[in-house]
């Protein structure tokens, strides 16, 4: 028999619209209409929130009681919000919206929670990253979640060096009033890439906006950005294939060999340094003496 929920002495990780309020799971109301306690990054928009759904009412003393838990506080609200579950009381974080845990301080404290014995339970719901990456267009099979890059330029742009490579998908998050200058650092650093950024998901005027890089930035440049934005972006292209000249990788592996190594030893380190296949290399080796029957000299 399932345990009713919200349970005493439990976290709950509770996901909360991003924009429509009609992606609150009938589940998600429940924990939220029965715990003690819910922390929230900040309490008037969470109040707001859940004064809108029904959930709270100051003046009729309905709703559980809200406390601030945010990046500022954290230290001093987890031995709080672990005393309260130890005390047995049921526990709601909530972020602004979406799912808490990412990009919020709902990470520690869970790792609190489960360091102090006490079950964590998360409530699925709307994720502005799935949300963005899944409507995007853009391979959704693997990516690569890297939240709000730094705000100072240098430190972004060293940050996008060392993802350069990265061959997934990449979703990124950034406040508007720093996207024109990330925009321009993608274009920079990484070149033309496609992208999508997505703003006011799940409202009325829900907008993507690519297909690339350099078209985000011209859209931008003109029509200011507003709300916080999720950007999915392409990741690093396939390697072109090498060029294949036989006369020349086989003048190569002659070299080698005259230089002492194996046949075999030389196919390997032409293929190390050249990226192109071990075995093609070594047949071309047999090929350059066909009357030739070379031992098989491991």
């Amino acid at each position: 028999m399932l345990q009713a929920e919200p349970a005493a002495g439990v976290l709950y990780l509770v996901g909360t619209p991003i924009g429509n309020l009609g992606d609150l799971s009938p589940r998600a109301r429940q924990v939220l209409s029965g715990v003690q306690l819910i922390a929230c990054e900040d309490t008037r928009r969470s109040g707001l929130l859940l004064h809108q759904l029904g959930l709270r009412d100051r003046d009729q003393g309905i709703g559980a009681r809200l406390i601030s838990f945010h990046q500022h506080n954290q230290a001093t609200r987890i031995p709080e919000l672990i005393a309260a579950l130890q005390a047995g009381e049921a526990v709601a974080v909530v972020s602004d919206a979406g799912l808490p845990g990412i990009s919020d301080p709902g990470e520690e404290l869970v790792a609190a929670a489960r360091a102090a014995g006490r079950p964590v339970i998360c409530i699925p719901g709307p994720s502005a990253v799935t949300t963005a990456l899944v409507s995007s267009g853009l391979p959704a099979g693997r990516f690569c979640f890297e939240g709000f890059l730094p705000a100072k330029a240098s430190q972004r742009r060293a940050q996008l060096a060392a993802l350069a490579s990265e061959p997934r998908t990449l979703v990124l998050f950034e406040a508007p009033h720093r996207l024109l200058d990330l925009l321009e650092d993608l274009l920079a650093v990484l070149g033309d890439r496609p992208l999508r950024v997505a703003r006011e998901l799940t409202k009325r005027h829900e907008e993507q906006v690519g297909p690339s890089v350099s078209a985000a930035l011209a859209h931008f440049r003109a029509v200011p950005p507003q709300g916080e934005c999720t950007l999915v972006l392409g990741g690093a292209p396939a390697a072109a294939a090498p060029a294949w000249d036989a006369a020349a990788l086989r003048s190569e592996l002659e070299a080698l060999v005259a230089s002492g190594l194996s046949r075999r030893e030389a196919a390997r380190s032409l293929a190390d340094r050249s990226g192109h296949s071990k075995r093609e290399l070594y047949a071309l080796l047999h090929q350059s003496n066909p009357s030739e029957r070379l031992a098989d000299d491991a």
